[in-house]
């Protein structure tokens, strides 16, 4: 049976969701100065007064406000940039398509659906005598998808974010598995090079490999940090096994567990050579570690260095790194999110981490609790992306309760 949402119909959704989707966003480049200006067209239309904030005058973040009856402030973030695709990999058109039930296009559920109920939100207080029983605030951001300085970023270093909670539309619940997310998990990426001694191919024993060296160098650090569980705070313990629990069905419980007791290691790139017929004076790899949230990412980082200078020939070039972030499950913030999507899907809602990070990260770091949360599909980044009109429906219902069970839990 569909969802009856009110009061912003389905029509408007699908309306605006497709008009967001018609427009490229794709990062790289990240150009949003077309899909901004739509937006605050749109929402300037409906009495708002509008802010444009940008670093990069290409990617440009669009902010609003809406009063409440308190001034405890509710922001509401979604990003306005996507991965890009292929157009070939594609049986609907990637800019837009509606079909039955569902809504096609790059972004659909990764996050222009999401952005589309908070648009919707916000037309609607604005143009309806009904006061929200918090101040609403809302951030359009541009530059998510690659991490980027020009969205969130630039937006906390010139303070034009303040808020007492946040939720921002990352996809966290599918037909299957019904989540919000209240932690991510910390990172380290690095840049390994190496260098050795030329010679021909047929007398390799007169030079030195600087792929194998490098390959010594990836194969100390993966062993390493597969035999080295990681040290869990207290306070974090409770989410893990909630992720536990909702990551097990999809994935198994050994891989479940694994994901956050352990460090994960992906070699991302390698390259190196420059013939079959000889052996490589140079070598470079990049690898990307990540860890739970709470976990000291220095001193791990720290260990790996020791692993990588046990190796001859082998430097660290370049080196990011990030601590996971969470909120307590406990939390105001938490509780009313997870209440508010219960009631509206009639199912339970796990407090879980997420497996990444982005810009949550960045808002808790900030001192803004935050949680990720939006109903989608299981269609993220790839070919033929579609969001349901259903899903669209029980996200708008969502943030449209949020305020209201938050301002009990504040209160």
């Amino acid at each position: 049976m569909a969802f009856d949402l009110s009061p912003v119909t389905r029509d408007e959704l699908v309306t605006r969701t497709l008009e967001l989707v018609g427009h490229e966003t794709s990062n790289p480049p990240g150009d949003t100065r077309a899909i901004v200006r739509s937006l605050e067209d749109t929402v300037s239309a409906s009495g708002l007064e509008t802010e444009r904030f940008a670093s990069d005058p290409a990617k440009p973040n669009l902010l609003a406000t809406i009063p409440g009856t308190r001034e405890e402030t509710v922001l509401y973030s979604g990003h306005l940039d996507t991965v890009p695709y292929d157009p070939d990999g594609w049986s609907y058109d990637p800019l837009g398509e509606r079909v039955e039930d569902r809504v096609y296009g790059r972004g659909t559920t990764d996050m222009k659906g999401a952005v589309a109920a908070m648009v919707e939100l916000a037309r609607y207080y604005a143009t309806s005598d009904e006061k929200p029983p918090l101040t609403l605030t809302f951030a359009f951001v541009s530059d998510e998808e690659v991490g980027g300085p020009a969205g969130v970023k630039a937006l906390l270093e010139a303070d034009k974010l303040e808020a007492d909670a946040c939720v921002i539309g990352e996809p966290t619940c599918t037909s299957d598995a019904h989540s919000v997310t209240v932690a991510d998990r910390g990172s380290i990426w690095l840049t390994l090079e190496a260098t050795g001694e030329s010679a021909h191919g047929s007398r390799p024993m007169l030079g030195t490999n600087a792929i194998d060296r490098l390959w010594g160098a990836i194969t100390k650090v993966r062993t390493g940090l597969e035999d080295q569980p990681l040290s869990i705070p207290p306070e974090v313990e409770p989410i893990l096994e909630e992720s536990l629990e909702y990551y097990a069905p999809s994935m198994g419980r050994e891989v479940a567990r694994d994901l956050f007791r352990y460090p994960t290691i992906n070699l991302g790139t390698i390259e190196g050579g420059d013939a079959v017929n000889s052996v490589p004076r140079f070598a470079r790899a990049e690898l990307d570690v990540r860890l739970s949230a709470g976990v000291d990412t220095e001193s791990l980082l720290e260990q790996i260095r020791s692993w990588v200078a046990d190796v001859e020939g082998v430097t660290i070039a370049d080196v990011s790194w990030s601590v996971g972030s969470s909120e307590r499950p406990d939390s105001p913030l938490v509780t009313a999110l997870t209440e508010a999507a219960e009631t509206v899907l009639e199912t339970r809602v796990f407090k879980r981490s997420a497996t990444g990070g982005g810009d949550a990260k960045r808002l808790r770091q900030a001192g803004i609790p935050t949680v990720e949360f939006a109903v989608a599909t299981d269609t993220v980044h790839a070919c033929d992306e579609y969001i349901t009109v259903d899903a669209l429906a029980r996200t708008a219902a969502v943030y449209h309760s949020l305020p209201a069970v938050l301002a009990e839990q504040l209160a």
